[in-house]
């Protein structure tokens, strides 16, 4: 993976472009009562020059102590950022230990508190896209992507789900220190710790729900079709890309879904026992492809996340006896079409995000290309895409250019109209019927 040396223009406080990190091992002890947390990292990373400063991304611990490669180094801890300065850093392999401790609470943003976040007994983590630093130090940049360990002790009471597999579960006194290992790369923003009093069931092969005792009823019910879900999605998109997949289903109402790599975390109110939500179920499962192993390598191109999680839910909508894509098209156009044609979809600000725009507008540019170049083309450029960029960084021109790649037919102007100007273009016809 080739880190950007362009620092990012939505979020130019978070990152480092001096070094990559390879590995974090997080070593956490947490009480959920008082909501204090106790951390050692020590990050594996490669000095991309020789430095004499550098920084993580950090929230507002306490910090007890910095080393780079077992020798303690002087730092400055202030405005989220923890600046290290070692006497002299080569090019190549070096390690950072940094030991902390506090009361973990959410970075602010645009959209409220970001990150680390006590339930009503128990914790969530939703980072996107810049809440990571308030439980752990990390290069917080999507395109700095690492494989993890995540070591958890907390009240034997609490379940604690985390990324990747459970290696290890030990018991001492009153307390359990769980440990998962995420081998696949993963962007800071993506990783993730939940710690609730749950109950779990198995959905299939790999596949694991985790949720509120007294709610299994309800809760297997509307993640019942999860599996046929992934069958479709794996024919669609190609191999689903992690060893794993957990749903996490807390006891709070959230506001909507959140992914994390290989999960996916729904509030008590994603679920009425009637699936009355699916369309959310299909569009978390679709982020592990588009989002997760495929991650934006800056936060201007998040279309290519939520546009084509949105346009799995149209997916799964056409093969499971709902309305078809088409249909889904023509809806969402007639009611983008009302709205003030001022979004730029390659290019929508730090502040529109998550403007719903992001989400239909992304969907309907897939359509878009999907009734010009024809279902097969289509499909087929998407498993290519997933397959060509597994587990590493995309752009919106990297996806461009493969899609011109795959056809003799002319896309700029498709693609131009419908990333770069701000106008809804009209969709194209289909044979025999008007858009």
């Amino acid at each position: 993976m080739v880190l950007s040396t362009i620092p990012p223009l939505y979020f130019p406080m978070h990152g480092d472009d001096g070094y990559r990190v390879e590995h974090y091992d997080l070593t956490l002890d947490y009480r959920v009562g008082p909501n204090r947390l106790g951390g050692v990292a020590v990050i594996s990373a490669v000095a991309l020059r020789p430095l004499t400063r550098l920084t993580l991304d950090l929230g507002a611990f306490r910090v007890g102590a910095v080393l780079v490669d077992g020798a303690p180094v002087r730092f400055t801890h202030r405005g989220g950022k923890l600046h290290l300065s070692p006497a002299s850093l080569r090019a190549g392999l070096f390690t950072m230990e940094v030991r902390y401790s506090g009361a973990p609470r959410p970075v602010n943003s645009h959209w409220g508190g970001l990150g680390w976040e006590q339930l009503t007994d128990g914790v969530i983590v939703a980072s996107q896209p810049i809440g990571a630093p308030s439980w752990f130090p990390c290069n917080d940049r999507p395109d700095d992507k690492a494989s993890y360990r995540i070591s958890v002790t907390t009240a034997s009471a609490y379940q604690v789900i985390a990324n990747g597999e459970l290696v290890s579960r030990r018991q001492a006194a009153s307390t359990t220190t769980w440990v998962y290992e995420q081998a696949e790369p993963m962007a800071s923003y993506l990783a993730s710790v939940q710690i609730g009093r749950y109950r779990q069931a198995e959905l299939g092969p790999g596949m694991r729900l985790v949720f509120p005792a007294g709610q299994a009823t309800r809760v297997r019910h509307d993640f019942a079709r999860q599996q046929s879900m992934m069958e479709v999605f794996t024919e669609r998109f190609g191999p689903y890309p992690f060893g794993s997949y957990t749903v996490v289903v807390t006891g709070d109402e959230l506001e909507i879904p959140v992914e994390a790599q290989g999960m996916s975390i729904f509030g008590i109110n994603h679920v009425d026992g009637r699936r009355g939500e699916e369309r959310l179920v299909a569009h978390e499962l679709a982020h592990q492809w588009f989002g997760n192993s495929l991650t934006v390598s800056d936060w201007r191109c998040i279309w290519l996340h939520e546009g084509f999680a949105s346009y799995a839910e149209w997916i799964w909508s056409e093969n499971s006896g709902g309305m078809s894509s088409d249909d889904h098209a023509l809806r969402w156009h007639r009611r983008l079409s009302a709205l003030p044609q001022d979004f730029v979809l390659a290019d929508p600000g730090p502040r529109r995000l998550f403007d719903d725009r992001v989400y239909r507008r992304g969907a309907l540019t897939l359509h878009a290309l999907r009734r010009t170049v024809g279902d097969d083309s289509f499909f087929a450029l998407l498993r290519e895409w997933t397959a060509g960029h597994r587990h590493g960084n995309v752009t919106t021109e990297a996806f461009t250019a493969l899609a011109a790649r795959r056809t003799s037919l002319p896309l700029d102007a498709l693609f131009t109209g419908w990333l770069r100007e701000p106008r809804l273009p009209a969709l194209p016809a289909l044979p025999g019927r008007l858009p």
